[in-house]
């Protein structure tokens, strides 16, 4: 039997789970983001990364790279097991600094 607190842990690790599925089928089918994130990147995805790749953050932990097209496939075929977008503004609208930028 599952008590409420059991019921809200399983309800909220489903809820994360499949964002994180759905923001990887919309990378995967689109282009839309302006960068691609891959989380723990290994050092053989390093070396297998196109030469066109333009890397915009490395760390342990995350690898961000410029979204260009297919790249999401050329990633995955350098060895990324997960790439996700990164840098969209998401659902609040944008600041005046923030449009300027984009100018």
């Amino acid at each position: 039997m599952f008590t409420t607190i059991k019921r809200t842990a399983f309800g909220l690790a489903l809820v994360f789970v499949g964002w994180i599925a759905v923001m990887a089928i919309v990378m995967r089918l689109s282009d839309a983001a302006p960068a691609a994130v891959v989380l723990f990147p290994s050092a053989e995805l390093l070396a297998q990364l196109p030469p066109e790749t333009s890397i915009l953050g490395l760390s342990r932990t995350q690898l961000t790279v410029q979204n260009t097209s297919n790249m999401t496939g050329a990633l995955y075929a350098a060895g990324a097991w997960l790439v996700l977008p990164a840098g969209l503004t998401g659902c609040l609208p944008l600041t005046k600094a923030q449009k300027a930028q984009l100018l």
